[in-house]
């Protein structure tokens, strides 16, 4: 498997050098590129075709919102089979922010306190198609879903992002392995962001048998996290 191309869009030098540095020590992770402002990344874009790439929002010129609008424009009018992802990374949990982001074209959003270890799962999950929401900002988007259904609204009218039906894998995983009554109870207080503790109080149980029905709701749905099943679950119309 060839390694994960990766270029990094971030003005702050110490904060571009360092991600680079722990990046290159991660296996399957290769940085071929980098960039201090948005026009630069733009730029890097359209020359190195990676295959993900890491872009701030608090960039100088354009912001890494704009800039993810500008790309995607781009590679609509060049029709591009292979189509790089971008993963957001940056301080901002605002809603606005986050929205605007995946209105953008994003394809996921990491906060900067995220552990290299994590981004480097983030990176990966990235690269193979799915979207991966930092649980700092989960709540935001799975809000957003269940209030607006199918999309999530942005700004306004021309800010929205499509939120993709669940995959037929699912589907049929869901259909050989339904989850029972009771994990539904807990898959729905999972979407509302209930800690296990919570839910145990909730529905007086004890946190051991939360944990269990929680990993049999993972299994079942072949989600990584609880983040993954929350968006599974009202993908596939589970929890509405």
């Amino acid at each position: 498997m060839h390694d994960i191309q990766v270029v990094l869009i971030e003005d702050h030098d110490l904060t571009r050098v360092g991600l680079r540095a722990a990046l290159q020590r991660q296996a399957g992770v290769q940085v071929i590129g980098e960039a201090a402002n948005g026009l630069q990344g733009l730029q890097l874009l359209e020359t190195a075709h990676p295959n993900v790439a890491v872009v701030d929002i608090g960039l100088p010129d354009i912001d890494g919102i704009e800039l993810t609008r500008r790309f995607r424009q781009l590679q609509a009018s060049a029709d591009s089979a292979a189509a790089t992802k971008i993963l957001i990374l940056t301080m901002h949990d605002s809603e606005d922010s986050v929205l605007a982001a995946f209105a953008a074209g994003a394809d996921s959003y990491c906060m900067k306190d995220i552990s290299i270890e994590r981004l480097t799962e983030a990176l990966k999950a990235t690269h193979s198609g799915n979207s991966w929401i930092d649980p700092a900002i989960a709540t935001i988007v799975l809000r957003q879903m269940r209030h607006t259904g199918p999309e999530v609204s942005g700004l306004d009218d021309s800010k929205t992002v499509a939120i993709s039906a669940a995959e037929p894998e699912v589907e049929q995983l869901l259909e050989s392995s339904p989850l029972t009554e009771r994990e539904l109870e807990i898959l729905e207080l999972i979407v509302a962001g209930c800690s296990n503790a919570a839910i145990a109080e909730k529905l007086y149980i004890t946190v051991g048998t939360v944990k269990t029905h929680v990993r049999n709701i993972l299994n079942k749905l072949c989600a990584d996290d609880r983040t993954q099943a929350a968006v599974l679950a009202l993908r596939s119309g589970l929890i509405s």
